[in-house]
């Protein structure tokens, strides 16, 4: 059986991408940080300042009624965007015509704009909520910080895609996401979080 090590060190070069807007980063199976484990991360922003992006698997355990007023009515889930300013809602949606000041990452996905319109596009039942998820906090990284985790194997890195992103359980996120990588990957979907196992 392959190691991860020496799978990554034969395909790393060839199969990953470099971060940018629109990409996810998928946690190495034996990653342990607690916000991290068996994570994707839509990357939203890298710059020279650092990157920023959403963790899209472990939904919160209050949903958006909870957390915001006027929306008393809508049980609405939310995720764990990431450990950073977790005082904070984000979201990211495929509305750029509705959502005035939309950050449009792709053709399909939107991050953020006037939030003040979302709630009242919701209260109007005008939004498809199966197009917008919401996440509080957020997942970041200062001047070099993404280049040097990416150095030490820490995620895998390719294109984004809408469906991982809005339609699949949270539960299948980094498995299917994993599948994106190509049949080389295929063997890391059975490895267990403690090497040590394997």
């Amino acid at each position: 059986m392959l190691t991860f090590t020496s799978l990554i060190n034969n395909c790393y070069f060839t199969k990953m991408i470099k971060p940018k807007k629109n990409t996810f980063l998928i946690a190495d199976p034996f990653l342990k940080d607690q916000h991290f484990i068996r994570s994707v991360i839509y990357l939203c922003s890298h710059t020279a300042e650092g990157s920023i992006g959403f963790s899209l698997h472990k939904e919160f355990d209050r949903p958006l009624s909870h957390l915001i007023i006027g929306l008393e009515d809508f049980e609405i889930p939310v995720y764990v965007g990431g450990p950073v300013e977790t005082n904070t809602i984000h979201f990211l949606h495929q509305f750029p015509d509705l959502i005035p000041n939309s950050n449009i990452l792709s053709k399909e996905i939107c991050w953020g704009g006037d939030f003040n319109v979302v709630k009242k596009l919701i209260t109007e039942n005008k939004l498809d909520l199966q197009k917008i998820k919401f996440f509080i906090g957020y997942s970041g990284w200062g001047n070099g910080q993404l280049e040097d985790e990416l150095n030490e194997k820490s995620w895998l890195t390719c294109e984004a895609n809408k469906e991982i992103i809005f339609e699949l359980p949270p539960n299948d996120i980094w498995k299917e996401s994993v599948k994106l990588l190509g049949p080389s990957f295929k063997e890391i979907l059975n490895y267990p979080i403690d090497p040590q196992l394997n």
